[in-house]
């Protein structure tokens, strides 16, 4: 399949225009993860995934769970420019009666497949829908994206090595590895390395990436779908905030979001084509 990187590229830099004017108009909520993990959630609703915006159940779909549920943004965004709802849908972040909660619920949302939030559960969830569709015959794959700092939750190891046990080859995680949570660097809270080690150790097949490098995140994505036997886990090292200069690397916009004056500068940067 001929890929358009370009094409990719602008649609990363169109959803993380639509992240920060979201964020700024709710006035609460986590900027640098949200734009972390763009690049990720671009190649795999506009490149990899067979998903159907018009037909949101449609049974032979590809299921992209956010196990990182409070990164809801890039999926908000995602979703409205893949044409699941009207990107004016966006300016109700976070807002009192909105089905763009805080963290994504799938009972009000189109697109949507769990709600996710709580930290560590993703990945289990992820398994169970991936056994799912190999035990009814359906040939779909099932992504599910989780922060590094979750990588501290003991039910993630479970699911590893649920994932191993049963050979689940239609599951693909990816690690949004910006090295930052909450209270600061992974390192510090509670060092997660090696990554690459543990999940080989759990008998996964591990692929370690640019995750801002869409080329290299489009191809890990085919080399998982290759892979036969066992899951498969894409580390992509990213940065905190990436695409905004002033949220780059930076733990404080881990839950904060931008001001009004911030989302002039993130604008004018974005729009200008710097990342």
């Amino acid at each position: 399949m001929v890929v358009d990187i370009e094409f990719l590229e602008e649609k990363a830099r169109q959803i993380r225009i639509e992240i920060v004017k979201m964020l700024t108009n709710a006035g609460s909520g986590h900027t640098g993860g949200s734009l972390s993990a763009t690049d990720i959630v671009t190649a795999l609703y506009f490149y990899k995934m067979k998903h159907n915006p018009k037909n949101p159940q449609w049974k032979e779909r590809d299921r992209f769970v956010l196990s990182k549920g409070h990164a809801a943004p890039v999926l908000y965004a995602a979703l409205a420019l893949s044409g699941y709802f009207d990107k004016s849908l966006l300016n109700s972040l976070r807002k009192l009666g909105s089905p763009l909660q805080g963290h994504p619920c799938c009972k009000n949302l189109p697109g949507v497949e769990v709600s996710t939030g709580s930290l560590g559960q993703g990945l289990s969830v992820a398994c169970g829908m991936a056994l799912g569709l190999r035990l009814s015959g359906i040939n779909s794959r099932v992504y599910c994206l989780l922060g590094d700092g979750e990588l501290q939750e003991g039910q993630v190891w479970e699911a590893a090595m649920t994932a191993s046990h049963y050979k689940i080859d239609n599951l693909c995680a990816v690690v949004d590895h910006n090295n930052l949570q909450i209270d600061g660097h992974c390192s510090d809270v509670m060092n997660i390395k090696p990554i690459e080690d543990k999940f080989i150790a759990f008998g996964w097949n591990v692929f370690t990436i640019d995750g801002h490098n869409m080329q290299e995140i489009v191809d890990a994505f085919e080399e998982a779908e290759k892979t036969k036997g066992k899951p498969t886990m894409i580390i992509a090292n990213t940065v905190k905030g990436k695409g905004v200069s002033i949220f780059e690397g930076k733990v404080q916009y881990h839950g904060v979001a931008p001001t009004q004056e911030e989302l002039e500068i993130a604008l004018k940067e974005l729009k200008n084509g710097k990342n």
